[in-house]
């Protein structure tokens, strides 16, 4: 468990060393860390993706549709999200794609819910 930890401290700072020439402007490095935020926030919600879609298709189409077909359709997404958090995270120093843009549209799981109505 000790090596571990030294091999991922050791990695982090070559990777961090290997970026310092990016962090010298400062619009640059916040969107180094938007995107290394991003990677991180889809690795980890990309699950969410399941509900989402089952919800969304129940919407569109018909419960059973939704329980169906939606469940399907997220685990697509949930899988297609984290992987794309992952390669974020990996590729975050790098301007790829060009000028940090995001991997998936949107950019976060819950980024395209529509706003609940407020009450009267």
């Amino acid at each position: 468990m000790k090596n571990r930890a030294v091999v991922f401290s050791v990695a982090l700072a070559a990777v961090l060393a290997a970026a310092q020439p990016v962090f010298a402007e400062q619009d640059t490095g916040r969107l180094v860390m938007t995107k290394l935020f991003r990677g991180v926030a889809n690795l980890t919600t990309g699950w969410m993706e399941i509900p989402k879609q089952m919800i969304n298709t129940s919407e569109e189409k018909n419960i059973g549709q939704g329980v169906t077909w939606g469940f399907a359709k997220g685990i697509g997404w949930a899988v297609g999200r984290t992987l794309a958090g992952a390669y974020e995270i990996v590729t975050f120093p790098f301007p790829i794609p060009e000028n940090y843009q995001p991997v998936m549209n949107p950019d976060y799981v819950l980024s395209d819910l529509p706003e609940s109505p407020q009450p009267r």
